[in-house]
């Protein structure tokens, strides 16, 4: 069925072994602050974007899987380590995708703030605004960042043969 019908959005791992399709927009979307969304992505919180799985394929590999808590299981390329989804057990009508593992992760209209008694005053946005800005190109990379080959998959599904350049 999902072959038949055209992904709203699309994301996938950063070596491009796991693949996903969205065929609606999210129902909702915000980020978490608890402490166990940020172990699972290794940052200040984990931003999701849920939607029902009928609406949802794994459209290319499949992802490991990690039984963060008697409520919800969480999956993650096995390849890369990205982190992908998250769900709650008892739920078994919807997933959370990561939203930075979708190809365009600004298309996701943020509609709630979860965990917010672990959020870390650090990461306050007033104080974030407040500190110096550079580009990515402006970083202080142990090489030219102009320079450097990318082994990431691009933001796009690729045909299943798809490698990176030089890897």
């Amino acid at each position: 069925m999902s072959g038949q019908r055209k992904p709203v959005l699309s994301g996938g791992c950063q070596c491009g072994a796991v693949r996903y399709a969205l065929y609606a927009e999210p129902d909702r979307a915000g980020i978490c602050h608890c402490r166990m969304c940020q172990k699972s992505v290794g940052g200040p919180f984990e931003a999701w974007a849920n939607v029902r799985m009928d609406n949802f394929a794994w459209t290319r590999g499949a992802p490991a899987t990690f039984r963060s808590s008697s409520a919800a299981e969480r999956g993650f390329c096995p390849r890369c380590g990205t982190p992908l989804f998250f769900a709650y057990v008892k739920r078994p009508e919807s997933i959370s995708v990561t939203i930075g593992s979708l190809d365009t992760p600004a298309s996701v209209r943020l509609t709630q703030v979860d965990g917010s008694e672990s959020r870390l005053t650090n990461f306050d946005p007033a104080a974030l605004a407040a500190l110096p800005q550079r580009a990515t190109s402006e970083g202080s990379a142990p090489e030219d960042l102009a320079r450097i080959t990318i082994y990431q998959h691009p933001d796009h599904d690729t045909p299943m043969e798809w490698r990176p350049s030089g890897a």
